[in-house]
C-alpha cells in the first residue's frame, strides 16, 4: 500500500507540469497584445495633428491600458510558473526582476486586483474624457464596477493582513 501511495504522490506532483502550457499560452497572449499596441500606436501617429487633446489622451490611455494588461500577464506567468510548476533558472542574470521568486500566491492576488483596479480606472478616465459619448446609466455602471473593484482590492488586502500573522498564512 505504501508503494501505491508513493507512486500516486509522485504522479500528483508531476501533474504540476500540466500548467506549463497555460503559461506558454499567456506568453502568446502578450505577443498578441504587442501586436495590438503597435497597431494602435501606428494608427495614432498620422492623426496626432488632427486630433484634439481629449482624443489624444484617450488614445494614449488605450496604449497604457494594453501595456498594463501585458505587465499583468508577465507577472502571472513568472509568479504562477515559479509558484506552481518549477523555478525559473536565469543563471543570476542582471536583468532578472528583483521580485521574481519572491511573489507568493497572496502577493499575486494583490498584484492582480491592483492591476484590475488600475485598468478599470483608466477605462473610467477614458469615459470621463469622452463623457458626451456615454449615457448617465453607462457612466453609472462604469463607476459602480470601478468601485466594486476598489472595494474588492481593499477586502483582499484586509484578508491578507488578517492571515499574515498566522502560520503558513492560514
Amino acid at each position: 500500500m505504501k508503494s501505491f501511495e508513493q507512486r500516486l504522490e509522485r504522479f500528483m506532483f508531476a501533474s504540476r507540469w500540466l500548467l506549463a502550457p497555460f503559461y506558454v499560452g499567456l506568453v502568446g497572449a502578450i505577443a498578441i497584445l504587442l501586436f495590438k499596441f503597435i497597431k494602435e500606436f501606428v494608427m495614432l501617429l498620422p492623426q496626432v495633428a488632427t486630433l484634439d487633446g481629449g482624443q489624444i489622451m484617450v488614445s494614449v490611455l488605450t496604449l497604457v491600458d494594453v501595456a498594463l494588461v501585458a505587465n499583468l500577464l508577465l507577472i502571472i506567468v513568472f509568479a504562477g510558473y515559479e509558484n506552481f510548476v518549477s523555478k525559473i533558472n536565469t543563471e543570476d542574470s542582471e536583468d532578472r526582476p528583483e521580485w521574481m521568486g519572491h511573489v507568493t500566491f497572496s502577493d499575486l492576488k494583490i498584484k492582480l486586483i491592483g492591476s484590475i483596479v488600475a485598468i478599470s480606472g483608466i477605462e473610467l478616465l477614458k469615459a470621463f474624457v469622452n463623457v458626451e459619448s456615454y449615457t448617465d446609466k453607462q457612466l453609472a455602471w462604469k463607476v459602480g464596477l470601478h468601485l466594486t473593484f476598489v472595494l474588492s482590492g481593499v477586502l483582499f488586502a484586509f484578508m491578507d493582513r488578517l492571515t499574515a500573522g498566522k502560520p503558513n498564512g492560514h
